[in-house]
Formats: structure tokens, sequence, C-alpha cells
């Protein structure tokens, strides 16, 4: 009887700690979702506000922007995040090395890009990527192009660049996770395989491909979730043009509230197909992932 008493009392002051930190949430987060959804299912402003029910959904579907800018992210999902994962898992495999010397170093330098501010980084790259700037200079001299290049006015330019932009900054990111997976992974099981004869290339792929599973899978989704959700580097380097060859749906909805007329209604729809595409998508991932 004491000791049920005394589990109550645990769990009592248990919901105590946890209430405040969760009316938060529910605050800033939940609320504003509720009333988001809401909202998508109006149209108008202020006190002219008027329920339109679904029409906003369907709305979504004759909207050649907002198809666009659908379009775009699944361009940058497909092409991007596949690259910046393999070459994470590449670094963290270089930098988990025992024979690496100033590991501390390469590591630092590997996340710096991360810890950069968003806004610099979209500014350098636009420097470096300009009419005259240094990689047109390089390509000029090394005579791959006879003319400079306007690489952020070309439709298909514009998105490589954004590419670049967006692997440079994350890959250092994933790299830390890979990292951390590779050495929880015991050397013994490595030494054992070597005894058996197994080549580097076979370890890999029979011994740290499938252990770093979970966190592979972990960083596909955050990766994945990150892309459908970019705006900063497209607003910063293209503004989402030329035309809306680059735009992204989170430009789109920056857009529609605050560029164009304010249509409050019709973005909080568009808002919830990021949330139904992040949802969807990381449903499929963890199933194709397994249990584990």
């Amino acid at each position: 009887m004491k000791h049920r008493s005394l589990e109550r009392k645990y769990v009592r002051w248990g919901w105590y700690f946890v209430a405040p930190a969760s009316l938060l949430i529910f605050v800033f987060s939940f609320y504003p979702m509720l009333n988001a959804f809401i909202l998508s299912l109006q149209t108008g402003l202020g006190n002219n506000l008027r329920f339109t029910g679904a029409r906003n959904y369907y709305r979504l579907f004759q909207d050649e922007i907002f198809l666009s800018s659908v379009a775009n992210v699944f361009v940058y999902l497909i092409v991007q995040v596949p690259i910046m994962l393999f070459m994470a898992l590449v670094l963290a495999s270089i930098l988990n090395s025992k024979d690496l010397k100033l590991k501390g170093l390469f590591r630092t330098l590997v996340f710096l890009p991360c810890a950069t501010a968003l806004v610099s980084s979209a500014m350098i790259f636009k420097t470096f990527f300009s009419v005259d700037g240094i990689v047109n200079y390089i390509f000029m001299q090394l005579h791959l192009i006879s003319e400079p290049v306007n690489w952020l006015t070309h439709p298909v330019l514009a998105k490589v660049v954004i590419i670049l932009v967006i692997t440079w900054r994350w890959t250092g990111y994933n790299t830390i996770f890979y990292l951390a997976g590779l050495q929880n992974i015991d050397h013994s099981v490595y030494e054992a395989a070597e005894i058996d004869g197994a080549s580097s290339v076979q370890q890999f792929f029979k011994i740290t491909l499938p252990l770093l599973s979970p966190v592979i899978l972990l960083t596909t989704i955050m990766s994945t979730n990150g892309t459908i959700q970019l705006f900063d580097e497209v607003k910063n380097l293209t503004g989402g043009g030329p035309g809306n060859a680059t735009i992204t749906i989170s430009n789109y909805i920056y857009n529609l509230s605050f560029v164009y007329n304010p249509q409050f209604g019709y973005a909080a729809a568009v808002s919830y197909m990021i949330l139904f595409m992040v949802a969807l998508l990381s449903f499929i991932q963890m199933k194709a992932g397994g249990r584990q």
C-alpha cells in the first residue's frame, strides 16, 4: 500500500514538472497549428474572413506556381539529399580513422559551414557565382567557357548553385551523426572481419552500413523534412527566380503572405500541404527502413 502511494506521488510530481513545458508547447505550437488549419478553410482578410471549406485545397491542384514549387522541391530532394548523405558518410569514415592526425581540427572544419549564418553563406556563394565572380574567372582561365555565365538567372544553373550551397552547408551536420554512429561500433568487429579475410569494401557494406542503418534512416528523414521546408538559401540566392524556376513551397507561402496581395487562408492551405508531404515521406522512409 505504501509502495503504491509513493508511486502515485512520483507520477503526480512528474506531471507537475512536465506541465509547464507541455503548456508552452500547446500554446506556441499546437494552438497556432489548429488556428492555421481553421484559417486554411477560409478566404478574405480580417473581419471579412468567410468560411469556404476545402476550396483552398482544390485550388492547389490548379495553381501552376504551387505545382512548380513542388516540382522544384522534389528536384532538390532527389538530387541533393543522396549526394549529401553519401559525402557525409565518406567524411565520417575518414574522420573515424584511427590513423588520422589532427582529428579535432578536421572535425571542426567539416562542421564549420553548418555554424555559418544562413544569410552570410548565401551571400558568399552569390558573390562566387556572379557574372564577375571567382567561378567564372577560374572557368575562363581554364578555357572551359568563352564568356561569363550568369548562373543565378539561368533556370537550370540556378538550381545547381542552390544544390551546391545546401550540400556545402549541411553535409557536416550529417557527418557528425554518422561519426557518432561509427564510434559506437566495436572495433573488434572489424578485427574479426579482417581475420576472416574480409576486404575494406566488404567490411563497409556488410558491417558499417547495416550497423549504421538507424542513423542513416534518421538523417534521411531529417534531410527530407529540411529540403521540403527549404527557404533561406533560395530566398537569399535567387528569390525563387528566374521566373519561378527555383521557387520552393516555403518561398511561395512567404510570397502569398507578404509579397502578393495577402492571401493568408490560401497560404495556410499550402503550409498544410508541407505537413502532409513531410508526414507521408517520413512514414514511407520509416516503413522502408524496417523496425529499427
